[in-house]
């Protein structure tokens, strides 16, 4: 069953940053792909969506912070899709929504906060049938879960020619993408994810769960999170604003520019072999630049 969700075609981009730069590398545009369910956000939702639909559910709901994209892209294509929507949030609500939340209630989802305890909490949130009524299909927080991943491997059926790429590098937050990516991706090819979160690797494991062959080799990289999911030190907005001006490829805070700047340090330092080939992965979520101040960012 097909939603009713216009989409845009994605262009494959090439690009040299620096003259340093000795392998060729291009960039799959998914930040071009729609300008509301932007990015990787289509891909994982997609099932989800034709589920709820197929199913005849009476709505459908998920789970995101105040500056969750993921409840903007659900809002919007929910609405698309004839579907009511409610978004679980996690936290209090302030005097103000953020910008994001107010673009998720205009779409005409319901947002429902929660406190940060029962957030955490899926056992309190199950137990509240108001909350989480069994009628509505339920979508886990970003689109992860079997749903999610079979949706992100089809975002390899957009480039006509896989098998010239030795390499495929993208951000990662839930995981999700990047099993998709490796399931999808042929058994030469090396994926490499950067991650956005600080700490200890605890998703090496989520995405081993969901890989087909449980021998396919990706590595994530935890060195480029500047801080933690959502940080963003000068230093990671000159880059932006550098890498934009020389390329005409605009990147967002949390995502994007932190794989964006990891791709370049490992190019600075000859990680890859004399001959290899990079597509890199936009998975969009430009709208969480919304969160800077104005003149941040030159684009």
């Amino acid at each position: 069953m097909n939603i009713p969700l216009p989409l845009h075609s994605i262009p494959i981009q090439s690009f040299r940053y620096t003259a340093l730069q000795s392998v060729e590398t291009d960039i799959l545009r998914l930040d071009q792909r729609h300008p509301v369910v932007s990015g990787n956000k289509w891909f994982k939702l997609q099932i989800y969506l034709q589920n709820a639909v197929g199913e005849r559910k009476k709505g459908i709901l998920s789970f995101g912070g105040v500056w969750s994209n993921h409840l903007v892209a659900l809002a919007y294509a929910a609405r698309e899709a004839g579907l009511p929507s409610r978004g679980i949030v996690r936290g209090e609500e302030g005097k103000k929504l953020s910008e994001a939340l107010s673009e998720a209630r205009s779409y005409g989802m319901e947002l429902v906060f929660v406190s940060r305890e029962a957030y955490r909490n899926p056992q309190i949130l199950q137990n509240d049938p108001s909350l989480l009524p069994p009628e509505w299909l339920v979508v886990p927080e970003g689109g992860r879960g079997p749903e999610g991943i079979a949706g992100a491997e089809t975002i390899l059926n957009l480039v006509p020619d896989l098998s010239v790429y030795t390499h495929i590098c993208c951000a990662v937050g839930t995981g999700t993408m990047l099993t998709g990516i490796c399931n999808a991706a042929l058994p030469s090819q090396q994926i490499i994810g950067i991650s956005s979160l600080k700490g200890n690797d605890l998703l090496s494991a989520s995405v081993r769960r969901g890989l087909r062959d449980a021998n396919r080799n990706f590595r994530i990289l935890f060195d480029f999170h500047f801080g933690g999911y959502a940080k963003h030190p000068p230093e990671l907005i000159l880059f932006m604003n550098e890498f934009y001006a020389a390329t005409s490829i605009p990147s967002d805070i949390v995502y994007t520019a932190k794989m964006l700047y990891g791709v370049d340090k490992l190019l600075r330092e000859d990680y890859f072999k004399k001959g290899s080939r990079l597509l890199l992965i936009h998975s969009g979520g430009l709208q969480g630049n919304r969160s800077l101040m104005p003149g941040e960012l030159i684009f």
